[in-house]
């Protein structure tokens, strides 16, 4: 009897571990810090996307509570069934308002928000224009949509404006990331809305490493850009996780009444989905009172972000490790080979210091990188422990 092609996982898994492309391990945050405990271990972490600090945030995990008691811990049914409590329901109003857009739909998750709005707007025949480091939802949901996509290079926009010119599709999509999030980099928003209004395309724009962080009061990336209130576009659509800045989980998409009405009809991943516990709708109402309110936060992460980078820009001269051009929490420290990379996210661990080493297929081959992400929740202490401690490894791994 010939082997079944079910013999291959165990195989395959083992060249995975052999790659080292296995991760998954067990974290307890123990007192809300910028501390985790992995694996029973305590290390400092620059690995999340908890930019402000607020996932243990005590009014969050009060109103969590405090929605659990008044709905329980499950919604039980599809929005369009059962689902869409009245938390939920004040939270899309208060999103829509807090970004200054017309109306917004809340999403369980960050992925399959993308991954099911792009085919209910698009599908065969239409086009999509897709930056070439979009996110992974992004691109995923724009295959499964049917229509032609045209990739143009990173932030690219001459590029970009050529394939508009030259698409005959009456329905043009543009999808970009506000903030990319493997280099920090950030749309020109201005431009691509411009070219948007030039080909009579909509713009996508994701905006999950942006919301909460920049902006006035962390209203995003499209306030930051002043298109928002009167200034908003019918051309815009937004969408942004809560996941990362907003301390919780879910997400949402605001925009134009009509659009935002259409994407509730023909969204599948919306339809056919159980909808978010309404706790999490209470924790998340918490959370943009708290972004609102402590401009603080922003104010210390920006330090922090201009600290880290004048340390590496000095400490790292003549060593061939490069910091990316990013002035946001993300800050790629570009290292180059896959196995220098690995090395120097042993080195951190061993100093009980966790940053992750990204590596291709998520990057492009030789641009293997740390990925540090900073929070407010980080002292200067803990910046400069890492500073220190990444000027010490550089040398040693040359």
């Amino acid at each position: 009897m010939t082997n079944s092609w079910l013999d291959d996982f165990p195989v395959r898994i083992k060249e995975l571990d052999h790659a080292h492309l296995r991760r998954r391990r067990a974290v307890v945050t123990p007192d809300g810090g910028a501390r985790l405990k992995v694996d029973g271990r305590s290390m400092l972490a620059f690995c999340s996307n908890d930019y402000l600090g607020l996932s243990q945030h005590p009014e969050l995990v009060q109103a969590a509570c405090a929605g659990a008691q008044a709905f329980g811990v499950g919604s039980g049914g599809s929005p369009l069934v059962s689902g869409h409590s009245a938390a939920n329901e004040a939270l899309e109003q208060e999103l829509a308002a807090f970004v200054g857009l017309p109306r917004a739909l809340y999403f369980y998750a960050g992925f399959s928000t993308n991954v099911g709005i792009i085919p209910a707007l698009m599908g065969a025949g239409d086009a999509i224009f897709s930056d070439a480091l979009n996110h992974a939802c992004l691109i995923d949901g724009a295959r499964l949509s049917r229509a032609q996509i045209h990739r143009y290079a990173h932030l690219d926009l001459a590029a970009l404006d050529h394939e508009l010119a030259h698409s005959s599709a009456r329905r043009k999509l543009v999808i970009s990331d506000a903030v990319f999030s493997m280099d920090g980099t950030c749309a020109d928003i201005p431009a691509l809305l411009a070219l948007c209004e030039r080909h009579d395309a909509l713009l996508l724009l994701d905006d999950a490493h942006g919301f909460g962080v920049k902006g006035p009061q962390g209203r995003g990336s499209l306030a930051e850009a002043g298109l928002y209130g009167a200034q908003a576009s019918r051309r815009v659509l937004y969408m942004a996780t809560l996941s990362k800045a907003a301390g919780a989980a879910g997400a949402f998409v605001a925009g134009d009444d009509a659009l935002v009405e259409w994407l509730l009809q023909k969204t599948r991943s919306y339809i056919f989905a159980t909808a978010a516990p309404a706790l999490l709708a209470s924790a998340l109402s918490a959370s943009l009172r708290v972004i609102a309110q402590d401009e603080w936060r922003r104010t210390h992460l920006n330090q922090l972000i201009a600290r880290l980078r004048s340390g590496l820009t000095a400490g790292l001269q003549g060593s061939g490790w490069q910091l990316s051009e990013s002035h946001t929490a993300i800050q790629p420290l570009l290292i180059g080979p896959n196995d220098k990379a690995l090395a120097a996210m042993q080195g951190l661990r061993e100093r009980d210091i966790w940053v992750p080493a990204i590596r291709p297929p998520t990057v492009p081959e030789g641009t293997a990188r740390l990925r540090i992400a900073l929070s407010a929740a980080h002292t200067e202490a803990d910046v400069d422990l890492l500073i220190e401690t990444l000027t010490t490894l550089a040398k040693t791994l040359r």
